[in-house]
């Protein structure tokens, strides 16, 4: 514990003549935690400047399905703002939510761009799959099935994920492009967008490495400016009042996606944000030292609601699954330990929708480095599989490869775990299946068979 930082939150939090600031100190427990409020607004603002990139990207993507730009910004926003509230004032976690990396790719160009439905529809599986997730946090299911899956078939998950948005940013970005051939082949390296888009990838990765806050955020702002400057794009302005929500707002079509082609892509949604959700409070919290002795996080119900609650109105406002943010960890190690680093989280998405001009003038290709270095960071899964036994990692290697190869994260899942029963049984370990693995490998078989 630092004892500066329990001095400094003792003294703003604990004297009589700052009422405020003792209500904060009672509400959020700063004292208790060794924190105080200017430690918990500097981890605020630091863990927002890692994450904020969302607000260039998300609308970019989703523009992708057809959905307005302008929309999306302010959905993305109010998703985050939303979500960042509710585990902040509810959970109390220093813990930002924002719309996820690799499932809006996923939701723009399989399920509405491969698959053929409409962007209502989609937003629709999101809404479900949000409903399923809080069901599951309130009664306590999710324990069994996040236990109940085998940890290579998790790790495998966000790896093929980072794969998946490796080939949609190098696709974007124009490097590698379609061959009648050989699939894909290399671009034209000498293109604008090419050498912009590369250009943003090591920016961002050369700042990473230094640890300098923000990095991915002034990577994207770096290359937008360059495009001004060679004339590539217009200047927009710089603050105005939000763009318009109508034309995402409560567009969501429920019944359209009780189809029964949508249950892998429910399952993908629903799958992908509860192991990236539990993987992601884990890793923060322990960083934070908040877990308890055994290893667990006290209250992680109300975080996992925290995080349905905003994928449920991120739906509703046209943005695609919203989850908890692993840059989180930056904000934790500037001191961050309670929810109040997650409330100035929201405080400055809720300001962001204010510079809507900035974010309209930022190029797809200045935001495919930012995807390409987020593809980076989740493929880094592969190294925890037990490579020693082929009927752990075989089925971790089919699960990740097949979402970029197939194009699709639900097809990704739907042959791991079927791989990963038909391995093991072959093998004589069918005692490692749980039934869980089995009924969805059974369920994913039939979905290819008939569906």
């Amino acid at each position: 514990m630092n004892d500066d930082s329990t001095s400094e939150g003792t003294v703003q939090n604990g004297s009589s003549d700052s009422p405020k600031s003792s209500f904060l100190d009672r509400f959020f427990e700063l004292s208790e935690r060794g924190t105080s409020v200017k430690t918990e607004v500097v981890a605020g603002c630091t863990t927002f400047l890692t994450m904020a990139y969302i607000i260039f990207v998300n609308p970019n993507v989703m523009a992708a399905a057809g959905m307005d730009a302008g929309a999306v910004f302010v959905g993305t926003c109010l998703a985050a703002v939303v979500g960042c509230l509710v585990m902040g004032l509810w959970a109390n976690y220093p813990i930002a939510l924002a719309p996820g990396m690799g499932l809006n790719a996923f939701f723009s160009f399989v399920v509405v761009g491969e698959m053929g439905y409409s962007w209502q529809v989609a937003l629709g599986a999101v809404f479900i799959s949000g409903v399923v997730f809080l069901l599951l946090s309130a009664f306590k299911v999710r324990e069994w099935i996040i236990d109940s899956i085998p940890l290579s078939l998790r790790q495998s998950l966000a790896a093929g994920i980072g794969m998946f948005l490796a080939i949609i940013a190098l696709k974007s970005a124009g490097i590698v492009v379609d061959s009648p051939a050989t699939l894909v082949k290399l671009g034209d390296l000498t293109e604008p967008s090419a050498l912009l888009a590369a250009s943003s990838f090591f920016l961002i990765v050369g700042l990473s490495y230094r640890q300098v806050t923000g990095a991915v955020m002034i990577g994207i702002l770096v290359v937008t400016g360059i495009s001004l400057a060679l004339g590539l794009v217009e200047y927009g302005g710089f603050v105005s009042m939000p763009p318009s929500l109508a034309p995402t707002l409560m567009q969501l079509d429920i019944q359209g996606a009780f189809n029964v082609g949508m249950i892998s892509v429910i399952f993908a949604f629903l799958f992908v944000d509860l192991f990236d959700t539990a993987g992601t409070l884990i890793g923060v919290s322990e960083r934070a030292k908040l877990l308890d002795e055994n290893g667990k996080l006290p209250g992680m119900g109300k975080a996992l609601m925290a995080d349905s609650t905003a994928s449920l109105f991120g739906s509703m406002v046209g943005s695609s699954t919203t989850t908890s943010y692993v840059e989180s960890t930056a904000g934790v190690a500037a001191g961050g330990r309670t929810g109040l680093t997650a409330v100035v989280c929201a405080g400055l998405f809720l300001v962001c929708i204010f510079f809507s001009p900035v974010v309209g003038m930022v190029p797809a290709y200045a935001t495919a480095g930012a995807l390409l270095y987020v593809a980076v960071l989740m493929t880094s899964g592969l190294a925890s599989i037990d490579w020693s036994d082929l009927t752990e990692s075989a089925p971790a290697v089919i699960a990740a490869i097949m979402m970029p190869l197939s194009f699709s994260i639900a097809n990704g899942i739907a042959l791991g775990f079927i791989s990963y029963a038909i391995i093991k049984v072959l093998s004589g370990r069918q005692a490692d299946v749980t039934m869980s693995v089995y009924v969805l490998a059974a369920v994913f078989v039939a979905k290819f068979a008939f569906f």
